[in-house]
């Protein structure tokens, strides 16, 4: 009766029922795992209110690419950030999962393969499975800083594959793509006709400034490549539901591109009206709300780095940017068997390295999203935990 892209199991894992039997008696839980920017106490101006106090909205032009006025504020955040992007290169989107959507849509036909990194958010295999498209998965190794594979990336392209998507910075990894890591990204990408797929959702996260970065792949001028972005995490305002593409490369490919995904908009047409004529207010006033996130993240960072400073049962991973930290912990149990105790007996939540496809263990995810008093905490007992246990 149902497709076969539902193939993934649907039960829930241990992790997921201890939590709810937790909640359902009244538990308190630190969480350590929230990500959600409207749940972690910072101020929303009030202009963000006003934003919608527009007649406008009650107006419907269905654009494909969107309104040139909300495209237009899209290019001057790029252009304050002294990246030179044209409204005619940016195409809007309800949000960056559909950005992938459309891009897969655009670049595959059924059976061809993407590659993604790995570890990294695990949204890449259902989003391409929706459209019948295959992941293969490239490593990210890890030595005092996070690096492509560069043989295995170069093993996994096959005569399927039409894309190479980056996150940059990584999530949850939190490192950046190198210029010399591009150079290698489009060299590969160049002799077999293959797309570059940038996610950068978190770019204006940065630990301290470092030259070597490339912040966005918006400005790359060979080739085909696709930057990603949205309010969801510059402005930390997920619920507006506003991404958008920046279509890069070859003035050719660009243009073959941009008519195509023209068209797979046009279909859709699923951008609202409102979130259109607020745009450029929005992402104005989304400057003061991503100063309390990077404010909070670098503390919150400061904070767990220190307490994790002397404790040699467990390692604070280097991390150059976006909203969460990786530590590696002993080996004597597994990472479902750490989370379930730290849940269990100290009520605190962090999320298992294999959430995000790391391909050993044991590490356990934190996001440095939440409030001081509830972070610090958590960690104080997190450290406590593998002392009393990881011996």
């Amino acid at each position: 009766m149902f497709s076969s892209r539902f193939n993934w199991g649907l039960e829930r894992n241990r992790l997921t029922t201890a939590l709810e039997l937790k909640r359902q008696v009244g538990v308190p839980i630190l969480d350590l795992t929230q990500s959600n920017p409207t749940r972690v106490g910072l101020r929303y101006p009030p202009g963000i209110l006003e934003a919608f106090a527009d007649e406008r909205i009650l107006r419907y032009d269905p654009l494909p690419a969107g309104t040139l006025e909300a495209r237009r504020a899209v290019a001057a955040y790029y252009h304050s950030r002294g990246v030179a992007v044209e409204p005619e290169r940016i195409l809007l989107t309800a949000s960056t999962s559909e950005a992938y959507a459309y891009l897969f849509k655009l670049l595959a036909d059924p059976g061809d393969e993407v590659l993604v990194p790995s570890p990294s958010y695990p949204l890449f295999e259902f989003l391409a499975v929706m459209e019948s498209v295959f992941v293969r998965s490239y490593p990210l190794v890890y030595h005092a800083s996070w690096t492509i594979d560069w043989e295995s990336l170069a093993n996994a392209v096959g005569p399927r594959t039409r894309a190479i998507v980056v996150v940059n910075p990584n999530n949850p990894t939190g490192s950046y793509l190198k210029r010399q890591d591009l150079e290698r990204l489009t060299s590969i990408c160049a002799g077999k006709q293959i797309a570059l797929v940038s996610d950068e959702v978190f770019s204006d996260y940065a630990f301290g400034a470092n030259p070597a970065r490339v912040p966005t792949l918006a400005d790359v001028e060979d080739g085909l490549a696709f930057s990603l972005s949205g309010l969801s995490k510059i402005a930390g305002l997920p619920q507006m539901k506003l991404g958008w593409i920046v279509v890069a490369g070859s003035s050719e490919n660009r243009r073959l591109a941009w008519d195509r995904l023209e068209w797979i908009a046009d279909t859709y047409l699923s951008v609202g009206t409102p979130v259109q004529s607020a745009a450029p207010r929005l992402l104005a006033e989304g400057e003061l709300i991503q100063e309390q996130i990077r404010r909070r993240t670098s503390e919150n960072l400061d904070f767990l780095t220190g307490s994790f400073g002397g404790l040699s049962a467990a390692t604070v991973l280097t991390v150059e940017g976006g909203w969460c930290a990786t530590i590696r912990i002993p080996r004597i149990r597994s990472e479902e068997e750490w989370t379930l105790e730290l849940l269990d007996g100290w009520n605190v939540l962090v999320q298992p390295g294999f959430f995000y496809d790391f391909d050993s263990e044991a590490f356990l995810i934190l996001s440095l999203l939440p409030e001081y008093a509830t972070f610090q905490e958590g960690v104080s007992r997190l450290r406590e935990c593998i002392e009393l246990c990881g011996s």
